[in-house]
């Protein structure tokens, strides 16, 4: 992000930080974590897949993050702890959903 800033300013270089990190980690995922599964769509279609199930997971932290802030004292005065339910939140919901619907099998051919 810091490098785009001069160039594109804080939101442009930010968003494009972020594509480039989910694009690193639907890469990792496709090599290696997922890397046994035979795969049912091309990559263009599978890295799209994954953006959006991981805007998913993205909305469930957020969301963690303020209900905690919201409804626990020690959230808003310990913000980590909302931070690493979220976070937690989000990696379970990340991975169910990649596994689902995103690194899916292909199907025999009848």
């Amino acid at each position: 992000m810091y490098g785009f800033r001069p160039l594109l300013g804080l939101t442009g270089a930010t968003l494009l930080a972020y594509f480039i990190a989910a694009s690193m980690n639907w890469l990792a995922n496709r090599l290696w974590t997922f890397r046994h599964v035979v795969h049912a769509d091309r990559p263009l279609v599978q890295w799209a897949r994954f953006l959006m199930a991981n805007s998913l997971g993205f909305v469930m932290n957020r969301g963690m993050v303020f209900t905690l802030f919201l409804v626990a004292p020690l959230c808003r005065t310990i913000p980590v702890l909302a931070l690493a339910a979220g976070s937690l939140t989000g990696l379970v919901a990340n991975f169910t959903l990649s596994h689902r619907m995103v690194f899916r099998h292909r199907q025999p051919p009848p």
